[in-house]
């Protein structure tokens, strides 16, 4: 039996499937799984911000074509970059351990922590959620708009002359390059994409013999964690023209979910939590966004 996967060409990307690959292994051993690089919007358009670029699914669409038209059977994503919904004939499969969900300051030597930045210090993000949290912890720095993958945003250090840029733990994790961290963000000060640090393995809905394949790889926590945060991500409709930001953290019985939430300008930033039994993460999730989704309405008035 043989298994073609499909990702994008990126180091992180390609380090990724390769994981879930060598684990799928341990587990089938009979079943040759061969890797796809597919190009996808976000990679081909380098030189636009992702909110200028104007549709959602960025670095997904083109996989999840292949994926609906039998070239490909399995699809590899981080799950951050997944659309609010999916295609019709597309799902979720079982979802592995979570990395770690924060970001990280990767900073110009000398520096230590964010408090350690000097006054107006810049650094670069492309993405909104991270740039107006920043701000509103420290809003003398200047935030400078960067793209491209770990690497080249890395270089980008020297190259633009800035002081530090926001990356997720997780890719600096799983590519092993833990010694670029400078300082973890805390969850109180920049709260995470939702579900960032999960994986994506992503299947036809009717292909039940594929799916089983992958259940070997299934966290229950990591789901509970989702399941909340997608919830939340999918009610308020968010992609990248807005700040949307949600973590779940579990406890025995229950779970709490923050979330960010705000208009594209980040002149109104809402943060909300909820609590709820562990069974009601997607209800919690819905409940959460709708509330925040009024007092936003309600403040604009």
């Amino acid at each position: 039996m043989k298994k073609i996967v499909g990702t994008r060409g990126s180091m992180l990307a390609l380090t990724q499937t390769k994981w879930v690959i060598s684990e799928l292994k341990k587990h089938h051993p009979d079943v040759a799984f061969e890797i796809k690089i597919i190009k996808t919007t976000g990679d081909l358009v380098q030189n636009k911000p992702l909110d200028k670029i104007g549709e959602k699914g960025l670095f997904t669409k083109e996989i999840e074509d292949q994926l609906l038209s039998g070239e490909i059977d399995i699809a590899v994503h981080s799950m951050k970059d997944m659309p609010s919904t999916l295609p019709k004939g597309l799902k979720f499969s079982y979802v592995p351990k979570r990395e770690d969900a924060r970001d990280v300051l990767v900073l110009k030597d000398g520096y230590t922590s964010l408090e350690d930045l000097p006054y107006g210090a810049k650094i670069g993000t492309g993405s909104k959620r991270r740039k107006y949290q920043l701000l509103k912890h420290r809003p003398d720095l200047q935030i400078e708009p960067i793209r491209g993958n770990i690497d080249t945003r890395i270089r980008k250090i020297k190259e633009q002359e800035l002081d530090g840029i926001v990356l997720a733990a997780a890719g600096v994790h799983r590519l092993n390059m833990h010694h670029v961290i400078g300082y973890y963000l805390p969850l109180d000060i920049v709260l995470p994409s939702p579900a960032q640090g999960a994986l994506a393995l992503e299947v036809r809905e009717e292909d039940t013999q594929t799916e089983e394949l992958l259940s070997p790889l299934h966290d229950t926590n990591t789901e509970i964690q989702v399941r909340a945060e997608r919830s939340f991500l999918s009610t308020v409709n968010g992609g990248c023209h807005m700040p949307v930001g949600a973590y779940c953290t579990l406890h025995e019985d229950h779970l709490t979910l923050h979330a960010l939430f705000g208009d594209e300008e980040g002149k109104q930033l809402l943060f909300r939590s909820m609590e709820g039994p562990l069974e009601d993460a997607e209800t919690i999730g819905f409940k959460l966004a709708n509330s925040m989704l009024k007092e936003l309405s309600d403040d604009k008035r």
